[in-house]
């Protein structure tokens, strides 16, 4: 897969069928858009591309905007990877983009810079200025630019279309399965181990604090069964998004540390990839330590009997 994070001087003599949007997640919907991307490049002896952003427009329209994302850059470029595609247009988002209208785009960025002959767009995609670009301009533009479109209908999962939005709303209500399936694949959450007040230790469940990538979207609050990968060796862990109410009510601040099971290397400084698997409960502030270290114990025994 080729990666161009900038086409202010991109020429390129290979035509392409191409897709354009977020792509925030990678889920199933997305895929359904690459598959027919890469069949119409192999049939008309086109290259499959994408047209992204990175980071987020609303990032550039509003800087102060805390913008949460589905994947971090390096798990959305893996994913996109891991699909075929062939090109990846990563574009920053700027002034010059954002007062194109619909009709610009099409014609000075898809058509003359980037040679595009086959255009894919979901079902509900717009672009341009005011969101003035979409299907149906694509497709009164297409005869005199000299390309072929088409829409492709939502992907549904339990009879709900998928869409990046839906997924961070089960994400945001710890529907950790619902999320999954239409991702189609575990949500991820890859960062560093830091030091912590190294409390858990005390009640014999240490946990590893995970710091966590900005922009990354964190599941609601809450304990979860989670895969934790070490060094790529896959462990059995419980996972806890929250304030630790129980032992430190003074501090507001969020912490993400895992628990893994049969486990008591020293890892502070690397680098752990945990999977959300399952919701366990909310965050509860119990009365003692005796009475969060029994819950934990129950954690721990849904955790392991858990079948990944």
């Amino acid at each position: 897969m080729k990666i161009i994070r900038d086409f202010t001087d991109y020429s390129s003599h290979n035509p392409l069928a191409l897709s354009l949007g977020m792509f925030d997640g990678v889920h199933l919907g997305h895929l359904s858009i690459i598959r027919q991307l890469n069949e119409i490049a192999e049939k008309e002896h086109l290259e499959s591309a994408i047209l992204s952003f990175w980071p987020h427009p609303r990032k550039f329209l509003n800087p102060d905007d805390d913008v949460k994302m589905l994947n971090t850059l390096e798990e959305k470029l893996e994913l996109l990877d891991k699909s075929g595609i062939q090109n990846i247009f990563l574009k920053t988002f700027d002034e010059e983009f954002r007062n194109l209208s619909g009709a610009d785009f099409c014609e000075k960025i898809l058509v003359e810079k980037l040679n595009v002959k086959h255009i894919i767009i979901g079902y509900d995609h717009t672009f341009g200025k005011n969101k003035s670009g979409d299907f149906n301009l694509l497709k009164a533009l297409s005869g005199d630019l000299g390309f072929r479109v088409d829409q492709l209908e939502a992907v549904k999962s339990n009879q709900l279309n998928i869409s990046s939005t839906k997924i961070r709303q089960a994400l945001s209500e710890g529907k950790i399965k619902e999320a999954n399936q239409m991702l189609g694949y575990h949500y991820p959450l890859t960062g560093k181990v830091i030091h912590g007040k190294k409390l858990g230790r005390t009640i014999g469940y240490p946990t590893a604090n995970i710091e966590v990538p900005v922009n990354k979207l964190l599941p609601k609050n809450g304990a979860y069964i989670v895969e934790v990968f070490v060094d790529q060796q896959f462990y059995k862990g419980m996972l806890s998004i929250g304030t630790n109410p129980t032992i430190d009510d003074k501090n507001q601040s969020l912490h993400t540390e895992v628990y893994i099971l049969d486990f008591d290397q020293d890892i502070y400084g690397k680098e752990i990839t945990v999977k959300f698997r399952d919701f366990l409960h909310d965050e509860i502030q119990f009365e003692g330590l005796e009475k969060l270290k029994a819950r934990l114990d129950e954690d721990k025994k849904l955790t392991d009997e858990f079948k990944f």
